[in-house]
């Protein structure tokens, strides 16, 4: 098995929080993502639904969960449908879930296979008087491929149009941006192995090396771990690193050139998200250690001002403020240009044009309710950047925080962010990171 098992109380547990959120005589349904087509009859390695996993532990393709709190009989209340390992599907694919494993798992007592959900689904659509369908009601979602989640909407209200249709999707934010102390035990190892990767990486980076054999490292880390990336890697060096998104990772990596490292490990599909930026030759330049301190003591004021309470609108001015006093000191902009810019166009949007965190779970982007005020148990990122195009310099700096009752907890205080750290960590390789009682902070 690639992860050491969890308890089932996890997943048993969130489907009684989302049961008592459910209003009464109604019935949800939670299927997994498709498997999706390369080229040929080549086809991806399945991304498991996050939803469906965070209910019942199960990665298995064609999975379905039905789940109806107030069914009259008890053995209706959770049913997951599964894909029958018959001998033609193992030959072929490999060994799927029996009942008793899947049972094991996900703490759900009845388990059929996939051929008897249309009966089932029918007489219990018979009985509820109201139906929860699931969609991706991320904000930031782009869906021009139809989900079978999609499909199954668009299927159940041809079939049923008389029922009253309700929003899953509300309800599992609400749940999911909250971590419970499992999860947050999951997130904690999925930083631990991010950590790992960059002891791994620091030690190896120099002059010759390419941003390919970088992320190769990493890999060896994570999948010896039992772990995968939480997202494409961003291994960028020079210019490269003023691309957001840039993932060829194919450069070589020069004297005198920053490395920026936008990488993360997903355990048990929680995920974590790291930045660093680090000199290939070891030592900073003068001018980069400038840029670099600018952006670290951002990231301390805008992690420390992570706290309950905080709005994401209130962050993002703190994080533009703390910026922009910065990007002033650098003489990358003047106190008149500040002054005369628009709400919608601030000065400091050339050097800083992205937001300064989001939250992490299950999604590296994950979910969270519209407008919510910050919770402890909620899981953040803090990225502030600056990026200097006319200089070839971009420097970011991010880590996984954990919000409890008094503020922000990093996940990562043992992955070197200061600079005299990291110079130190690449150099001789012992350093321990400076941090306060085993937290960073501000």
């Amino acid at each position: 098995m690639r992860y050491s098992p969890i308890d089932p109380q996890l997943f048993t547990g969130n489907r009684a929080r989302l049961s008592a959120l459910m209003q009464p005589n109604c019935l949800a349904v939670v299927n997994n993502n498709d498997v999706l087509p390369t080229n040929a009859d080549g086809t991806l390695v399945l991304h498991p639904g996050a939803d469906l996993f965070y209910l019942c532990g199960v990665e298995q393709e064609e999975s379905i969960l039905l789940l109806f709190h107030g069914a009259h009989e008890a053995k209706n209340r959770e049913i997951l449908f599964l894909r029958e390992p018959t001998e033609h599907v193992q030959i072929w694919e490999g060994t799927k879930l029996s009942r008793e494993e899947a049972t094991k798992i996900s703490g759900i007592a009845r388990v059929e296979w996939l051929g008897a959900f249309p009966g089932i689904f029918h007489a219990l659509m018979c009985e509820a008087e109201g139906v929860y369908l699931n969609a991706n009601e991320h904000p930031r979602a782009q869906v021009v491929v139809e989900t079978r989640e999609a499909r199954f909407v668009k299927e159940t209200r041809e079939s049923y149009p008389l029922h009253n249709y309700l929003r899953l999707a509300q309800l599992l934010h609400q749940l999911r941006t909250v971590k419970s102390a499992d999860e947050v035990t999951l997130i904690r190892k999925a930083c631990t192995i991010t950590r790992d990767g960059f002891d791994r990486v620091a030690r190896f980076v120099k002059p010759g090396v390419t941003e390919n054999q970088v992320e190769a490292e990493f890999a060896h880390e994570f999948i010896s771990q039992g772990a995968k990336f939480a997202y494409s890697p961003i291994i960028a060096s020079g210019a490269n690193a003023l691309g957001l998104h840039y993932i060829q990772n194919s450069a070589v990596c020069r004297e005198g050139e920053l490395l920026l490292l936008d990488v993360g490990s997903s355990y048990y599909n929680y995920c974590s998200d790291m930045t660093r930026t680090i000199p290939v030759s070891g030592r900073f330049t003068p001018r980069q250690r400038q840029v670099y301190d600018a952006v670290f003591r951002a990231y301390t004021t805008c992690a420390a001002a992570l706290k309950p309470g905080l709005l994401a609108k209130e962050w993002r001015t703190i994080a533009q403020e703390t910026v922009q006093k910065e990007l002033v000191n650098l003489k990358l902009i003047t106190m008149k240009q500040v002054r005369a810019q628009g709400p919608e166009k601030k000065a400091l949007m050339k050097y800083f044009m992205h937001g300064v965190g989001h939250p992490i779970g299950l999604d590296v982007h994950d979910v969270q309710p519209a407008d919510a005020p910050l919770q402890p148990g909620w899981v953040m990122t803090c990225e502030p950047a600056i990026y200097i195009k006319e200089e070839g310099i971009a420097v970011r700096l991010e880590d996984t925080l954990l919000i409890t009752e008094t503020g922000a907890q990093s996940l990562m205080h043992d992955i070197p962010m200061e600079a005299d750290a990291i110079e130190e960590f690449m150099n001789a390789g012992s350093v321990k990171p400076k941090s306060k009682g085993g937290k960073r902070r501000s």
